[in-house]
């Protein structure tokens, strides 16, 4: 068992910090780029309703196995993009802190979940529903390890709209921290059951997520539905995991 724990968790772990810890990184939150990425087109340009799930590596020593993730939102016709994210200071939910598209600490951000169109717009509200219903935005309502954390928040997020089919890569730290405060139920997809302690240990069987097993937040498993092993540190080897009604057009416009 230790030899299995330690091929599975510990040795891809090790392998990835020793390629990301000797990269030229930002030193502190000051000096890291958090502009646009582009990719996203100006708000007016795009009439149609828009959900964006977006993850970037954390900073520093952290992003050898951290992903932090927001959602991004628009109304049809409307003229600005909302984002939302989940920070460790003062009242922890955050609201169009920074560009819709903007890097993470100097981390380009990839597309995880893409809706556009009817789509996006019936889940809208939803959305917004979930966010004002979190039940961690006190301040002091963030730990981050093993959660309630950024990326706990997205997921609860994601349980309020399971029909979009996303899920989270494995390197979202937190993401399996329950909101509701159970031990076991569904997935945040529906697709599937979960068993989760505090975000500490677990294991998820489901179509959406994939078959993932949890020790001390570090994620390992398979995903089905779009083929890919997951392993710590590198999160997803295989297929792309952008999902939803844009996931082929979710480039650079």
């Amino acid at each position: 068992m230790l030899t299995i724990f330690f091929a599975i968790f510990i040795l891809p772990l090790a392998v990835h910090a020793a390629w990301w810890l000797p990269q030229d990184r930002p030193g502190n939150w000051s000096t890291a780029d958090w502009s646009s990425a582009g990719l996203l087109r100006p708000a007016r340009e795009n009439p149609d309703a828009m959900v964006r799930v977006y993850a970037a590596r954390v900073g520093r020593w952290r992003g050898v196995f951290a992903h932090h993730t927001w959602v991004v939102v628009k109304e049809r016709d409307a003229s600005r993009y909302t984002r939302y994210d989940v920070v460790g200071w003062g009242r922890p939910v955050r609201m169009d802190n920074w560009a819709a598209d903007g890097r993470w600490y100097g981390q380009d951000p990839e597309v995880v979940g893409a809706l556009d169109g009817a789509a996006a717009e019936a889940l809208i509200p939803r959305i917004r529903e979930a966010v004002a219903a979190y039940p961690y935005s006190e301040a002091g309502g963030y730990s981050a390890w093993p959660g309630p954390n950024s990326n706990t928040f997205v997921n609860h997020v994601l349980a309020a709209i399971p029909e979009a089919g996303i899920a989270l890569p494995p390197t979202a730290l937190g993401k399996d921290y329950r909101t509701d405060g159970s031990f076991a139920g569904f997935a945040p997809s529906r697709s599937g059951v979960q068993v989760a302690v505090k975000g500490l240990f677990g294991v998820t069987l489901a179509w959406v997520e994939g078959v993932e097993v949890n020790v001390l937040g570090l994620v390992a498993g398979l995903d089905l539905r779009r083929p890919a092993l997951k392993l710590p540190g590198f999160g997803r080897i295989g297929m792309d995991q952008a999902v939803g009604s844009a996931a082929a057009n979710v480039s650079k416009p």
